[in-house]
């Protein structure tokens, strides 16, 4: 019921995650970020408690591999789930459980790992990778939602999909960018993008904001002093 994608960007450290699905609100449950360690997705028969164990596992051993072996192992519903993960080092990681929904696939890239189920078909995931390995100078964001459009285009789901999001973790404890489309009848992926673009030329202001009020620029709101 999910098609998703997790990278990180060499040239700037962040992580991010961007996802997609037939369910309601897919990104509150299925994509998980972390500043300074990665960015995961657990889904297919979604336990939103592997997305944190992932990188928790990912932040106290060397390798995505072996966190996800390591959580893979610890669980005695493993076959029902589908994980990826990414960190700072090294190449990205993915299982499949044997009960993993309809036709399914995963595709490893040098810095990003997707994943889909009850997908059109298996070619999904390699044409996301492809797509965010094209653009590697773009934001990360900028570069995951394009690669959700390209899964998109290439087929996604094989049913109708409703909901997408996106998840980027920087240098704060908090992600800096949480942007979802929790439910739609229209082109969920499309109305992303749009979010996007509306977000994206202000998203560092918000940090500023945070750490440092004073030197934030103004809020562009009636009543602003600035």
């Amino acid at each position: 019921m999910t098609f998703s994608i997790a990278a990180r960007c060499p040239r700037t450290g962040e992580f991010g995650v961007a996802v997609a699905s037939s369910s309601p609100a897919v990104a509150a449950r299925c994509a998980h970020v972390r500043a300074g360690v990665g960015a995961a997705c657990s889904q297919n028969v979604t336990d939103p408690r592997l997305g944190p164990a992932l990188l928790d596992a990912l932040a106290g051993r060397p390798g995505a591999e072996g966190a996800v072996a390591h959580v893979v192992d610890g669980q005695l519903q493993a076959s029902w789930r589908q994980l990826t993960l990414i960190g700072a080092v090294g190449g990205p990681a993915q299982y499949s459980g044997e009960r993993t929904l309809g036709r399914h696939a995963h595709a490893l890239g040098e810095d990003a790992v997707a994943a889909g189920n009850l997908l059109a078909h298996e070619g999904v995931p390699r044409a996301m990778t492809e797509a965010f390995a094209g653009s590697p100078d773009a934001p990360l964001g900028r570069r995951l939602v394009d690669a959700l459009a390209a899964g998109a285009a290439a087929g996604g789901e094989a049913g109708p999909v409703h909901s997408a999001g996106l998840l980027v973790a920087a240098q704060v404890a908090w992600p800096v960018t949480d942007l979802r489309v929790d439910w739609t009848e229209g082109d969920p992926v499309a109305e992303l993008d749009g979010l996007w673009r509306l977000w994206e030329p202000q998203g560092a202001d918000y940090v500023r904001r945070a750490l440092d009020p004073s030197a934030a620029p103004g809020y562009g709101v009636p009543g602003d002093p600035a």
